[in-house]
């Protein structure tokens, strides 16, 4: 019976101990992905209306997918997003801020269900890296494997104002 129990401890113990050295493991930038980009930059956004939102678009230009990957999400100054492709040459994340937001976006109750159904897209997860402010990290699924790769030199391009109305 003392022999039972050893053994059940052990698997155990084992089990958790790989547990654990799986989710140290996911996280793990590659050294030379199999995706070539161009120089990545963002620009800045905000609604030309009250309460119309505001926000940061980082743009991906794809220089290279030679294993066809598929780029699925982006971390990038605090915030993550994931990636919208617009053609295989360009991939855009979409971060909202705080700046330029309706009131009314946000409720606030101590009943449970009146809080049902608000806009979570604000509410940012927990950063899984350590970003400088012109980093950004991007995940990509390679063989049905999940993948990180860290992009340095992020550059800011000023966005081009859009008139509401026809100048003359």
């Amino acid at each position: 019976m003392n022999l039972l129990k050893q053994t059940f401890s052990a698997v155990i113990l084992m089990l958790i101990t790989m547990s654990f050295s799986q989710c140290a493991s996911t996280n793990t930038l590659e050294k030379k992905p199999s995706i070539t980009l161009k120089q990545v930059y963002y620009e800045r956004w905000v609604a030309g209306v009250k309460g119309g939102g505001s926000g940061v678009n980082l743009f991906i230009p794809i220089q290279s997918n030679t294993n066809k990957s598929v780029l699925d999400s982006v971390y990038f100054q605090g915030k993550g997003a994931k990636l919208e492709m617009i053609n295989q040459e360009l991939v855009v994340g979409r971060f909202k801020t705080e700046a330029n937001r309706s009131k009314e976006d946000i409720i606030m109750s101590n009943e449970a269900y009146a809080e049902y159904g608000q806009n979570k897209s604000m509410y940012t997860p927990k950063m899984p890296f350590e970003l400088e402010e012109n980093e950004c990290v991007i995940s990509y699924l390679e063989n049905g494997i999940k993948k990180y790769f860290k992009v340095g030199d992020v550059v800011f391009k000023k966005s081009r104002p859009i008139p509401s109305v026809k100048l003359q």
